[in-house]
């Protein structure tokens, strides 16, 4: 199975305009859906997505991407919205 190590620096690769692990965005993995989730954060703001453990372990296999880097944009689009709407 795919480490949070391995899917932060994927993520980091895949759509670097993310941030950085740790200091834009979160990765651990959630029990009680069986799937990775990724927190887009910025200062108090924030908002989830989750990556299910076959596309992840997909993705890290070189096999597709195309999802994962989707998922990540659009969380990133929706959170930019989300926090512009505020300002």
């Amino acid at each position: 199975m795919t480490t949070r190590e391995e899917l932060c620096r994927k993520i980091e690769e895949v759509f670097p305009k993310a941030g950085a692990c740790g200091i834009d965005f979160d990765v651990e993995y959630d029990e009680n859906v069986s799937a990775w989730a990724v927190d887009l954060h910025r200062g108090e703001h924030h908002l989830r997505t989750f990556i299910e453990t076959e596309e992840a372990d997909s993705c890290l296999e070189g096999e597709k991407c195309i999802p994962l880097g989707m998922q990540i944009a659009q969380l990133k689009r929706n959170f930019e919205l989300s926090t512009c709407a505020e300002t």
